[in-house]
């Protein structure tokens, strides 16, 4: 069980941006969210109940929105879950600096991910 309470939960949003000084600033200014830098093409805000990130790794695509990211205690079993379903992994599971994670996308084309701790 996870320590947590986020199994199967939204988790984390990311946004691809251009600049993320600009972003910061304007999220900082606007919505008083904080952030944490993770070298120059990642950073984590906190809005004070969410966490989510900027990234300049993939290009900004407003039309497809942010990647929304859910959270599972069982990485395998709820990509598995996913799959018998009928959504379509696109990114089989990888490592990444907080853990492990794969991307898939829904019946409708709508892409998100599932992270797990490691």
């Amino acid at each position: 069980m996870s320590t947590r309470g986020a199994d199967r939960k939204i988790d984390y949003i990311e946004f691809n941006v251009a600049d993320i000084a600009a972003s910061k600033a304007f999220y900082g200014g606007a919505f008083g969210w904080t952030f944490t830098d993770y070298g120059p093409q990642y950073c984590e805000f906190q809005d004070g109940r969410l966490t989510g990130g900027f990234t300049t790794l993939a290009p900004v695509n407003a039309k497809g929105g942010p990647l929304v990211i859910l959270f599972a205690d069982a990485l395998e079993e709820v990509l598995e879950r996913v799959t018998a379903a009928g959504g379509t992994i696109v990114k089989p599971i990888f490592d990444f600096p907080g853990g492990r994670r794969f991307q898939f996308t829904d019946p409708d084309g709508y892409e998100l991910a599932v992270w797990s701790d490691r």
